[in-house]
């Protein structure tokens, strides 16, 4: 292997974009002050040093950029070199102004040309694509590099990077820069590299390349093997050239590809509509706007939206548009293009957000009876989708966070615990789908790979329902790629296909053998290999587009990646819970979403994860605002026995990004550095006093509370403005604590201690108790028939209404209260309590405690609605009554 050259300073970089545009200004600023004084000027060589660690930065950053280029770059540094201040100043205040302009700049994107080229050769290759410049109104530009450790240093720190072309012939180490996080990767790769031929070193790059940035546009010119390739890899590669034989058809093919992506069917279709002068004999009224521009009352206030919202408002489903619910045109091209680019098989646009697309997902894979394992915190709409199904759910605990009324994630020790559960009780074949939050609200993610391996392991039929609510942009990013559904379930798919992967799996079984496997404390502590003979992948994730992408309130889809997929099933649930007038609004954002992401994803997530950590730095390194705001890390929120990296912190000065890459490679759960978890203890306020401060006198939204935290959370949409006008606001919070703390009288002193005590006091979050056994229909497992649970309580005659106090008085004389509905805190929307739960007395005084103005199913007046004790005694009277009770009914 070839040495290693030094680390550059780019390892331990936050922003390359905002590290560029900074040091851009820093070095237009030194020039300009060197070109105004002497060298023997006290100045001069301090500023002539600053020039000089500038140019070091920019050198490793702009070798992977269009413009200026790598001998634009070297023509200032010989400029400086000569001490040519004037011409160097200018020139750099040129190339300053031209690279903002085209970060700003729409449809403009560069190429990347892999492989040796000579100057004249890059020149050319320049030109033509040049003049390709207008097409489709996009611009392109070029960047040339030579190795295959510098093509994945281009993808990484290039991010308007739209295509590769790979020509055969390249190094594998870069002379000039090394990358930290692309270790791991690396190494391994090298070994792979000098035991490739020199005709397969493109294909391998070119695979790479796919798994870092599959958004990307792949070509390969190549001198042999071109038809051998084509036909292994024409999945990874758009197009293979032989030599430059057929180069005149790249560069339209590149435009092409672009424009492809770039398309958007469904809003093409919609705006053309808008368009067209119609006269309207059908539904909707707003239609053409007609009824509300011709209106003397309301003409002024559609003003607000402008007449173009009106005009495209329509029901029509032909002249260009389509149906949502049987679609053959532009809606079946965009829900297709949304597949590809979240890696699923399939894609389904919902209109009613994830709470609709839970409820299709649930209703199209579980049938009454079916026994289904659960995440208790899951969003209501799962809970009531269940309820609907007559499913009979196992309810899972998450860790909880008992210091800030947060609950974690679940643990896979529990999974599998509650699979050997069914296991041994004969009922593992009735346990059809597994449900998990995944990231939860708080930004806690797990491994979806390591869950549905090892579950498939002990029970290779189970389905997967991922609700990806806060997580929809996970999939544009390498790092957040790995632990998404859609990404998990394509790698496992490959992985079960694998011969290595069979073999394996054969050497497991054989070491593990079948006395481990009725050792269930050996398979709990073992990592399980699932058998790829019976093993299905079957999985389906929910994700809110309006949450995470650029999409209009209620716009969600739903991915899939399942192959025993029934369309009738799934058609059916579909057209139940979608209503048949879609807002055509709703879905041309979903589209423009998906054009969006395939076209400046990787550049918009990190952008957003870069904007987070900028705000977590400046808000722990500041003395004043970490007095009273306390950012929560990773070793806060994911307890040391679920970290193996043993990671505190994912970004530092010291170590860049690599324990962000290596906690997401190793631990059981990590954390999302967007979700900003902030303790607010010692600002003596409650988290929704302080949220209601921040929305009504400061104009700053932010998300979820509890007790004694607030929760920010950055998307793609997040500026470096935003970040800096939120800790501004902080910061003013701070000196008014700091201010009041100054004048306390001694009785204000001791309430403001009291005040923060509370607020730091911990706890408990109550655990799921149990259903009550009427609703258990086989006592030696957890589950509950909610559809019975559900059913019963929609009689007024078998409810009645208690006081928590009331119920707590009831538990103490010995009743058993059960819940009759659903009771659940808004934000989150997961609940303390189910229909058929057994309410204890630790889930009473959570209840007490919350400060959050909305608990669904918890009427303020009435109190708590609860089975009558007649009603209960009936129903277990009938049950004894029946002679196969206990068994499998």
């Amino acid at each position: 292997m070839a040495a290693r050259t030094p680390e550059t300073s780019l390892n331990n970089c936050l922003s390359f974009s905002e590290l560029r545009s900074d040091n851009w200004k820093s070095l237009e600023d030194n020039l300009g002050r060197l070109s105004t004084i002497s060298a023997d000027h006290a100045d001069f060589i301090t500023t002539s040093q600053q020039v000089t660690r500038v140019i070091e930065t920019l050198s490793p950053i702009e070798a992977y950029q269009a413009y200026p280029g790598a001998r634009a770059f070297a023509k200032l540094g010989g400029m400086i070199q000569r001490q040519e201040m004037v011409r160097a100043h200018l020139l750099a205040r040129g190339f300053r102004k031209k690279i903002a302009s085209l970060a700003h700049r729409q449809r403009y994107s560069e190429v990347l040309f892999v492989g040796k080229m000579s100057s004249s050769e890059q020149k050319a290759l320049r030109r033509s694509l040049k003049r390709k410049t207008g097409i489709g109104d996009f611009a392109f530009d070029a960047v040339f590099v030579q190795t295959f450790e510098d093509a994945l240093n281009a993808l990484r720190v290039n991010l308007i990077l739209q295509a590769v072309v790979i020509h055969d012939g390249f190094a594998f180490r870069s002379q000039d820069c090394h990358l930290d996080t692309l270790h791991s990767v690396l190494d391994e790769l090298e070994v792979l590299f000098e035991a490739t031929s020199e005709s397969e070193r493109g294909p391998l790059l070119g695979r790479e390349i796919a798994k870092l940035r599959p958004e990307v546009d792949l070509y390969l010119v190549a001198d042999s093997n071109v038809e051998d390739i084509a036909a292994r890899m024409g999945e990874t590669f758009e197009r293979v050239f032989y030599r430059e034989a057929d180069c005149d058809e790249l560069y339209p093919s590149i435009m092409r590809d672009v424009a492809r992506r770039y398309d958007a069917d469904w809003f093409n279709g919609v705006k053309s509509h808008a368009k067209r002068p119609i006269s309207n004999f059908h539904a909707l009224t707003a239609s053409r706007g007609k009824s509300i521009m011709n209106s003397n009352w309301i003409r002024d206030r559609a003003q607000f939206y402008g007449p173009t919202l009106f005009q495209a408002e329509t029901s029509a489903t032909s002249g260009g548009l389509d149906s949502l619910l049987e679609p053959r045109g532009p809606l079946k091209i965009a829900q297709e293009k949304a597949a590809r680019a979240f890696g699923a098989k399939r894609t389904f646009f919902c209109t009613n957000g994830t709470s609709g697309a839970n409820n299709i997902v649930v209703q199209a894979l579980v049938r009454r009876g079916d026994v289904v394992i659960v995440d208790r915190n899951s969003h209501t709409s799962v809970h009531r989708g269940l309820m609907r199904a007559g499913a009979r759910v196992d309810y899972l605990d998450a860790y909880p966070l008992n210091d800030y009324s947060i609950y974690g994630a679940v643990p896979l020790e529990e999974l599998k615990r509650k699979l050997l559960d069914h296991k041994h009780a004969g009922t593992l074949d009735r346990v059809c789908l597994l449900i998990l939050t995944n990231s939860t609200f708080d930004g806690i993610v797990c491994d979806p790979k390591r869950v549905m391996k090892e579950c498939l392991a002990i029970a290779p039929h189970l389905a997967f329902l991922w609700d990806e609510a806060w997580f929809t942009f996970a999939y544009f990013n390498p790092t957040y790629r790995q632990r998404t559904a859609m990404g998990a379930a394509a790698e496992l798919e490959a992985m079960f296909q694998d011969p290595d992967y069979a073999a394996s799996y054969k050497a497991f079984n054989v070491e593990f053998g079948a006395e481990a496997w009725a050792d269930d404390e050996r398979i709990l502590n073992t990592p399980l290999l699932a058998d790829p003979s019976k093993a299905r992948v079957r999985v389906y994730a929910t994700q809110s587009t309006h949450k995470g992408l650029m999409a209009l309130r209620q716009g969600s889809m739903i991915h899939i990646r399942d192959q025993d997929f029934n369309e009738k099933a799934f058609g059916d649930a579909y057209k139940t819970h979608t209503t048949t007038s879609p807002n055509y609004q709703i879905l041309a954002t979903l589209d423009l979403a998906r054009a969006q992401v395939e076209m400046e994803g990787y550049k918009c997530v990190q952008h957003q994860l870069e904007r987070a950590m900028t705000l977590r730095q400046q808000v722990s390194r500041d003395p004043l605002l970490s007095k009273y705001f306390r950012v929560l890390g990773v070793g806060d929120l994911v307890p040391s026995e679920y970290r193996e990296s043993n990671a505190e912190s994912y970004f530092d000065e010291k170590s860049g990004w690599r324990n962000f890459e290596k906690s997401w490679r190793t631990d059981e759960f990590v954390l999302d550095p967007t979700h900003i978890t902030l303790d607010i203890s010692a600002t003596g306020l409650s988290g929704d006093t302080l949220k209601k401060h921040l929305m009504d006198k400061c104009d700053v939204q932010i998300n979820k509370t509890t007790r004694n935290t607030i929760l920010a959370i950055t998307t793609i949409g997040t500026t470096r403005s935003d970040v800096a006008i939120f800790i501004q606001e902080l910061r003013k919070i701070a000196l008014d604590c700091e201010e009041r703390a100054r004048n306390f009288s001694k009785i204000e002193r001791s309430i403001h201690d009291d005040k923060v005590r509370s607020l730091t006091r911990q706890q408990p979050l109550p655990r799921f108790s149990s259903f009550h056994q009427v609703f258990r229909p086989n006592m030696e497992t957890g589950d509950g028939d909610m559809g019975l649970a559900n059913d019963l309580a929609m009689e007024d005659d078998n409810c009645e209404y208690l006081q928590p106090a009331d119920v707590e008085r009831a538990i103490s004389g010995g009743r058993v209260v059960v819940s009759a509905s659903l009771v659940l805190p808004y934000p989150p929307g997961s609940p303390i309590l189910s229909p058929g739960q057994v309410i204890d007395i630790p889930s009473l005084k959570y209840l007490r405690a919350l400060d959050v103005r909305e608990i669904h199913g918890f009427d303020q007046e009435r109190g708590l609605r609860v089975y009558r004790e007649e009603t209960l005694s009936k129903l277990s009277s009938a049950r004894k009554s029946t002679p196969d009770h206990g068994g499998e009914s």
